[in-house]
């Protein structure tokens, strides 16, 4: 079975209560529950605040893939980004958002250049479609 994590940087933590207009109603938690029931994969999951602990979790995972959201790090650690370029898993970026039609300082990512992929806008949705993509890979 193909293993896969979940890294969540900061104010995800706060999925269902902050933002609810952009971020929708509906707690990570829970949806992770829906996520492990419904793919035939070994989903992990981290989140974090911290910038040096989203680092940590990026060069102790191993498996075949990681979906990072970064949140608010996407656009301003070059530390995350270096950490993705270091390792051998695959990276696909996610957003809830489409960071492209929010604030200007939103729509440049450092994690982009060195992921696999990169999907964002389609809510909760957007990871949804990284764990297809992972189905996919041979």
């Amino acid at each position: 079975m193909r293993k896969i994590v979940i890294i969540n940087g900061p104010n995800l933590n706060l999925l269902g209560k902050r933002k609810t207009e952009v971020y929708g109603t509906q707690s990570f938690e829970d949806y992770l529950e829906m996520l492990r029931s419904s793919y035939n994969l070994e989903i992990e999951y981290f989140q974090s605040n911290v910038e040096g602990e989203i680092v940590n979790a990026l060069h102790h995972f191993s498996g075949d893939g990681i979906i990072l959201n970064a949140g608010a790090y996407t656009h301003t650690s070059i530390a995350i980004r270096d950490a993705v370029e270091a390792i051998d898993s695959p990276v696909v970026e996610v957003h809830i958002s489409n960071i492209t039609h929010r604030e200007s300082f939103r729509h440049d990512s450092f994690i982009s250049p060195v992921a696999v992929g990169c999907i964002y806008g389609f809510g909760l949705k957007s990871y949804e479609l990284a764990l297809n993509f992972f189905l996919k890979e041979d």
